[in-house]
């Protein structure tokens, strides 16, 4: 399972920590039971270097390059209430400007899962890069498109390049509203999701809605609604990652709807419990390898 795109640091109130969807992914696939990988780009410099030295300390596979002339990525990360993160990213940094090597190509061409975002398409260079990827994976590659808005890293035209790469799309209640417009969509949520799934093809999309909860909606799976789970919220910087990784997880086992949502929301409301974006699972949470 790949997450491509952008590796970095949170800068949170109480500290350094490692960040970037694709990275926290990996890590929450790893520690399901699969084999998770990060596919991203460093600088030549220290905060690089420990984050080379951080994916090998978690257990995570990763194909990472260096590229000298850009700074490792930075995030200043400012929590608002209920532990809602507030992020100020840093430009023209080393993911910006990933490359398609051989290698990238191959291991994509082997993944049963590649996940990726919007925002490491902001910079065309990591836009063609990813698309180039992309393209080479296999027809029963599970492709999630985690839209994660930031910012103003977001138009209609990538949204639309990287739907068309999709076949899970997962965005949350505020996203959805902003797709729908940039698109020319309007409707009920039901509506919204049926037309996004027919237009694109997909065969899930992973709605999450904050403190209501979130929903699965498949045109082949069916419909699963669930609330959060019941848990003291320390802050919500990663739960969303480990949501999608278990929702991939639960994908590649063939897990009903229903037990596949139960898993994601239990894991999300773990990592809610905790600080920081990578915090270790309990090993009930491991299927792959059973």
């Amino acid at each position: 399972m790949i997450g491509i795109g952008e590796i970095l640091w949170d800068i949170l109130p109480e500290g350094r920590q490692l960040g970037g969807a694709p990275a926290n992914f990996a890590f929450h696939c790893q520690q399901l039971g699969n084999q998770g990988i990060v596919i991203s780009c460093v600088g030549d410099d220290d905060l690089g270097s420990e984050i080379k030295k951080s994916l090998q300390e978690l257990g995570v596979s990763s194909i990472v390059g260096v590229t000298p002339q850009y700074s490792t990525g930075t995030v200043m990360v400012e929590m608002a209430s209920r532990g809602i993160p507030t992020y100020t990213i840093a430009e023209d940094v080393a993911w910006d400007h990933l490359s398609a090597e051989t290698h990238h190509l191959e291991m994509a061409a082997q993944a049963n899962v590649i996940c990726f975002g919007s925002l490491a398409s902001r910079s065309e260079s990591s836009a063609q890069t990813i698309d180039n990827i992309l393209s080479n994976c296999t027809k029963g590659c599970i492709r999630i498109f985690d839209i994660n808005l930031r910012q103003h890293y977001y138009n209609p035209v990538v949204v639309k390049r990287l739907l068309s790469h999709s076949n899970v799309f997962k965005l949350n209640q505020e996203e959805l509203i902003i797709v729908s417009e940039m698109l020319g969509y309007n409707g009920t949520e039901d509506q919204l999701l049926e037309i996004l799934c027919e237009t694109f093809a997909l065969k899930l999309i992973i709605l999450t809605k904050g403190e209501m909860g979130s929903r699965l909606f498949s045109p082949v799976m069916g419909n699963s609604v669930m609330g959060v789970m019941p848990v003291e919220i320390v802050d919500t910087v990663g739960a969303g990652d480990a949501f999608t990784a278990a929702v991939a997880t639960g994908l590649v086992h063939g897990l009903p709807l229903q037990k596949i949502h139960s898993l994601a929301t239990r894991v999300a409301g773990y990592v809610c419990n905790k600080r920081g974006a990578t915090p270790t699972l309990p090993l009930e949470y491991k299927l792959a390898g059973d």
